[in-house]
């Protein structure tokens, strides 16, 4: 078995098609078939349908190892390379939305600083959509809404921050005695987060106490998607404090709820394999950009320090 045949059928599982998985790989279609049938006669199964243009459960599993085959030597290189105090290599992280906003312009004048061969790709989504990216492999790193289930991944906090009621400039909420009492809450008819998702459930174990009922107007997955609609005038949100970016923070306002929990925000991996030196630069730069920048959105709480 040899690695560009690994390389041509998990390029083909990322980019759909054999002419795609060509172009990424800088070669022509007929090689990247030929690779693919290579590892068939090989293995004794059928990888990819050519009918569907799908990959048959044989393949799925072959990507899955694949991945993790290729990943490994790629961080071999990267290690090796930090044995002379350089370090280098490609890392994929994946964010959630409201962080990413502010977090990506910190974390990439950082990195260029301490390590300038060091490439960042950065995928953003919502962390019902990262935290499977993560667990197959096809990023590295994620900085995640926790807890994360199940055993494939395992994370630490990086930091928390507050929940605010963000409504416009001139909402009657905003005139009344801050924090407003959590009863507030079932008054009003909100943008919430899908129910099952992380942080739905933080705020439904919030209101479950005190016998309050949440009311949607919409239930969205995704938290940058739900402000969004808010900033749009579609109705008002319990969001991160960091939501509200600076320029819109003169329309937009957080009204502070007395009972409201904070959002836990931490950096997730792999449990298994050993993470490679560039993706420890990352994750220590993440720590330091949190801990020691100047100009963090107000209501962040960074994770203490380790001793």
């Amino acid at each position: 078995m040899e690695l560009r045949h690994l390389q041509a059928l998990v390029a083909v599982s990322d980019f759909g098609t054999f002419s795609a998985a060509a172009e990424r790989l800088g070669t022509v279609q007929s090689n990247v078939s030929a690779h693919v049938a290579r590892l068939e006669r090989e293995l004794h199964v059928t990888l990819y349908d050519r009918a569907t243009g799908r990959l048959t459960e044989e393949g799925l599993i072959v990507v899955a190892r694949g991945r993790r085959a290729l990943t490994e030597l790629d961080a071999m290189a990267a290690d090796v390379a930090a044995c002379r105090d350089e370090v280098t290599g490609t890392v994929r992280v994946g964010m959630i939305g409201t962080t990413a906003r502010w977090l990506v312009p910190h974390l990439l004048a950082r990195s260029g600083v301490d390590h300038p061969h060091l490439r960042l790709v950065i995928a953003e989504g919502t962390t019902t959509a990262l935290e499977p990216q993560l667990a197959g492999g096809q990023l590295d790193l994620a900085v995640l809404n926790l807890p994360v289930p199940g055993k494939d991944l395992t994370a630490r906090p990086l930091f928390d921050e507050e929940l605010v009621l963000v409504v416009p400039e001139d909402h009657p909420l905003l005139r009344a005695p801050q924090p407003v009492p959590l009863a507030t809450l079932a008054e009003l008819t909100l943008l919430l987060p899908v129910s099952g998702t992380a942080f739905r459930d933080e705020l439904d174990a919030a209101m479950r106490p005190a016998g309050i009922e949440l009311h949607p107007s919409a239930e969205i997955d995704g938290l940058r998607l739900i402000a969004s609609l808010t900033f749009e005038g579609y109705g008002p949100a319990i969001l991160p404090a960091t939501a509200i970016p600076g320029f819109l923070r003169n329309r937009f306002r957080p009204v502070h709820v007395e009972g409201l929990p904070r959002r836990r925000v931490g950096v997730a991996q792999r449990s298994r394999g050993i993470p490679s030196a560039p993706m420890r630069a990352l994750v220590t730069l993440l720590y330091d950009v949190v801990r020691t920048q100047r100009d963090l959105p107000p209501g962040l709480h960074a994770e203490p320090r380790r001793e």
